[in-house]
């Protein structure tokens, strides 16, 4: 039998429990403890790891007879031959986050994203408490129930209570707190007075959602469940001089909402980083059987998890606002990307209006390229529940399992990129409402001369002889695609159907870098140059533009080394190296080498100068580093003498040898002077070797070899002694730059090496901000085809690089534009912060359309977008939408709906942009606002 468990009672006895009466007990206490759960109840979290072994404890007699039939209790009489040992103690730490809860001031903050049946279960206060007298541990996690669902007659467990960021306004404190949303106003703000040491009757406190104030918060008896405060918001605590009502601390909230300039600093930016929790099982319903009965007949006494399908269920939020159309999507964790993009096509009239009449008999049930019909409906019925009365949130699991379940790319609850969605979803529910449910084989004919406007209407209507939908009526349009053949000329002209159009940023996405290269074989001075490289690029872009920059020959390769300290701080040698690595104010070197040299040792000269005041020349301490190191290769095959390391250092300060005839002056005064300019001029500038006089190799110079143990051997002696090889694969020589000898030797050159930039401090911006119009200009633009996409020439028989050029020929009555602000490559992801100044009203298209035969202007205006926050992979999705029969527009952002100014629609995050043509005819145009006939949503 297994080892027992005392039981000590209120007396001090103790009683031995063995598995099967520990069972018995805590299901007894399970069963009367849940039949009366009421609000205000506690119940605890326990991790499903140790509730799973103490599970397997207690039923081990039975582990011979598990199967499907019996119950748990037609098992208590099995003998079981396999002993199990007993839990040690309790230990929820797998549930805390700890640097969560490092940050806040509401004790321990449990993971974001735990669901109860496979991270947790649920135990009432009797059960937990029995527990942790037998088992001790911790730590503990209390819940209360709460009453929820749309009759508020539902129970639940608040597992994640309202997380609230409690800013100060005068002082500039903050903190984070957890609070029940069903804890009133009164007590938030008896909690902001106690936590910050304030007087209650100075303090007003205000829904600061997204850092604007929605609205005093004085209704003391309200909850703040029925304030519709948010998970994760701001509530901005304000100091009222109560002699004449004036705000402490000087600053006052501006029309906007927005803090003044000068307390800007007062309110961090609001956390886009972690928006799930908004959409996590944040309360869990609490049923008469949810504990008990499943402990009593569960083989397992493991309770499933319990699904919140249902709207009601869920312990969401009412958003803000009267009007239909104004429905949240719950969060279910990391979802944001799929929320924004549903929301504008909801909020899309043509398809408000298609899903929400009888949609069913256009459903191709047979494509082999839908799915049966099943991603249709399911956006359907979702669009439906967005659009009914009521301002509850949705939670979208039906329409996510959904496209789990046809797209696994989406599954899990990890970020995905919004518009891959969108692409996806609008070409998925193509195929589940295409009208051809048997698509002709269509061979498409080549142009061959004819007029344009012939070709397209022909591939037009071979397009819609197979793809025929609401999709297509609305999103699809058709461009011009023109390949020409570099050797032949042969002209190709296809026209091409596409749902949207992918717009590249023409942006800073380069930056220009000052390096000084040097030339070891004593040909030239040391020059510098100023290249433009990628901004996300590597060290081997780098060199490639010093390459060309220096007119670098075949047989010599360059080195790059960082400088720091007159010494070299790293070679660069591995070109894969991050330019984003490199700081501005860094210094760079790069040497000229050999590039077939082989069994070399690189030689580093590093310069020593006399100190201010030094009187003794032979005195080590009276010589202090300067200048810029030199660097060179010597050969190792017979050994280093110190004649030729003598003669290596001679020939790389032969350019710096002082002409005789020139008192003072360089050799190479021309170079030099050409060479200074460079930092300042294009990389075109190339350096120019420069004839100097011979060094005399007869004489010696006062060189030291500096060993790894920082040990000095003199190299003064020009003779054929043997040095000992160094054990690395580079050599540290320092030269001591006399009075004597700084007369032989101009070393000016070697003085300042330039930073890497030195320009301006300036803010990022631009003169002009990058206009929608540049980036569609940029798409049309022609431009060859990348050699891995090269095309095949029809009349060469050969594939050539030819060149491509796009027209738009046939608009959509929707047009959704994508900004590709994210770049991928097999190491690197990155996003582009451009600011984009998008027309919201008119934007003309008129004079990018190819076909002339079309008159009519192609006016569009802008009704919904994405807008996408921080990095790649963790950043937040949110979506502006018009709603077009108010002609006001709202922020979507995931369960929260609040009103923006139009003013506020452009900004750097925007992602993909919604337009719906206007029709000229029957719409009027004043002062940018539409008449609404056109734009109601049934």
């Amino acid at each position: 039998m297994a080892a027992d468990v005392l039981m000590c009672g209120g007396g001090g006895g103790c009683a031995e429990l063995t598995p099967e009466e520990e069972r018995v007990l805590i299901r007894d206490i399970a069963l009367a403890s849940e039949s009366g759960t009421k609000e205000g109840d506690t119940f605890y979290l326990l991790t499903q790891r140790w509730w799973q072994h103490w599970i397997e404890y207690v039923n081990q007699d039975q582990s011979n007879n598990m199967n499907d039939g019996p119950s748990l209790t037609e098992n208590c009489d099995s003998a079981g031959s396999i002993t199990l040992r007993k839990p040690s103690v309790i230990d929820n730490s797998d549930l805390i986050n700890d640097s969560a809860s490092e940050e806040s001031s509401a004790g321990f903050e449990i993971h974001d994203t735990l669901l109860e049946g496979r991270d947790y279960v649920l135990l009432p206060y009797e059960v937990w408490n029995q527990l942790y007298v037998w088992y001790g541990g911790g730590p503990t996690l209390p819940r209360k129930v709460i009453s929820s669902g749309l009759s508020q007659t539902e129970l639940a467990v608040e597992v994640y209570p309202l997380r609230l960021h409690l800013l100060v306004m005068s002082k500039g404190d903050r903190t984070t707190i957890r609070i029940s949303k069903k804890e009133t106003v009164g007590d938030l703000h008896r909690r902001a007075c106690e936590i910050f040491d304030l007087n209650s009757e100075q303090v007003c406190i205000w829904d600061y959602y997204g850092h604007r104030k929605h609205a005093l918060m004085n209704d003391m008896n309200r909850t703040l469940d029925d304030a519709n405060i948010q998970m994760d918001q701001d509530i901005l605590v304000e100091i009222i001089n109560t002699t004449n009502g004036s705000v402490l601390g000087g600053s006052m909230i501006q029309g906007n909402g927005f803090l003044g300039k000068e307390n800007a600093s007062v309110v961090a930016e609001p956390s886009k980083l972690n928006p799930s929790i908004v959409g996590n099982l944040s309360a869990s319903r609490v049923s008469p059987r949810s504990f008990g009965t499943d402990l009593a007949q569960s083989q397992s006494l493991t309770p499933g998890v319990r699904e919140l399908e249902s709207t009601s269920s869920v312990s969401g939020v009412s958003t803000r606002g009267s009007s239909g159309g104004l429905t949240g999507l719950l969060n279910l964790g990391n979802t944001c990307f799929m929320n924004s993009a549903i929301q504008c096509l909801v909020h899309t009239p043509e398809f408000a209006k298609y899903f929400r009449e009888d949609y069913h008999q256009e459903i191709n049930w047979q494509n082999p390229l839908g799915m049966v019909g099943e991603l249709a409906l399911a956006f359907g019925e979702l669009l439906r529940k967005l659009w009914a009365p009521g301002r509850t949130p949705v939670a979208p699991r039906p329409f996510k399992a959904k496209l789990a379940r046809f797209a696994p790319q989406f599954s899990g609850y990890n970020q995905h990129d919004s518009q891959e969605l969108l692409a996806f979803l609008l070409d998925g529910l193509h195929e589940d409402l295409n009208r051809v449910k048997h698509k002709p084989y269509i061979k498409s004919r080549d142009a061959d001369g004819r007029p344009d406007e012939e070709v397209a209407d022909e591939y037009w209507a071979n397009h819609i002889a197979r793809n025929d939908s609401i999709i297509v009526d609305v999103c699809q349009g058709q461009y011009k695609s023109t390949l020409v053949c570099p050797v032949c000329n042969k002209i190709s002209v296809t026209f091409d159907p596409f749902m949207y159009l992918s717009l590249p940023l023409q942006s800073t996405t380069t930056r220009t870098m000052t390096v000084t290269v040097f030339s070891c074989g004593g040909t030239a001075l040391p020059s510098a140059y100023t290249v433009t490289v990628p901004k996300q690029g590597r060290c081997r872009d780098l060199i490639q533009a010093l390459s060309v920059a220096c007119s670098l020959q075949h047989t010599e390769k360059l080195l790059l080394a960082e400088v720091r300290n007159h010494r070299i701080q790293r070679m660069m040698d591995d070109t894969l190296i991050l330019l984003s690595t490199i700081k501005d104010d860094d210094h760079l070197a790069a040497y000229k080498v050999s590039k077939f040299e082989k069994n070399v040792i690189y030689l580093q000269l590093v310069h020593h100068c006399r100190g201010q005041g030094a009187g003794d020349v032979h005195n080590a301490s009276e010589w202090k580093p300067c200048g810029t190191p030199l660097l060179s290769v010597i050969s190792s095959n017979d050994g280093i003498k110190r004649a030729d390391i003598q003669a290596t250092v001679q020939r790389m300060l032969s350019p710096m040898i002082k002409n005789k005839a020139g008192q003072g002056g360089p050799a190479s005064d021309r170079c030099s002077e050409t060479i200074a300019g460079n930092a300042q001029t294009d990389s075109s500038v190339m350096s120019k070797d420069c004839s100097s006089p011979k060094p005399d190799m007869s004489s010696s110079l006062p060189l030291q070899w500096v060993d790894d143990n920082n040990k000095c051997t003199d190299l003064s002696a020009r003779d054929e002694k043997v040095v000992r090889l160094p054990s690395s694969s580079s050599m540290l020589v320092a030269i001591n730059w006399s009075d004597e000898l700084l007369k032989k030797y101009n070393t000016q050159c070697l003085e300042n090496l330039p930073e890497v930039f030195n320009g301006p401090v300036t803010k990022k911006a631009r003169s002009e901000p990058l206009s929608l119009y540049t980036c569609l200009e940029a798409f049309l633009r022609e431009e060859p085809l990348v050699p891995e996409d090269m095309w095949y020439c029809p009349q060469c028989k050969e594939r050539r690089q030819a060149s491509k050029k796009l027209d738009l020929w046939r608009l959509p009555e929707v047009l959704v534009i994508h900004l590709k602000r994210f770049s991928y490559s097999r190491s690197m992801k990155h996003k582009l912060e451009t600011f984009v100044n998008f027309p919201i009203h008119d934007f003309d298209l008129t004079n990018y359309v190819a076909n002339k035969n079309n008159s009519r202007r192609q006016l569009y205006e802008l009704y919904a977008l994405t807008n996408h926050y921080g990095g790649m992979g963790s950043g937040h999705y949110t979506a502006y939408i018009k709603l077009l029969d108010e002609n006001r527009w709202y922020n979507f952002d995931d369960s929260h709906i609040s009103p923006i100014n139009e003013d506020d629609v452009k900004s750097a995050a925007a992602y993909v942009l919604f337009y719906r043509r206007v029709k000229i005819g029957d719409s009027l145009v004043s002062n940018g606002t539409r008449s609404g006939a056109n734009y109601n949503v049934p």
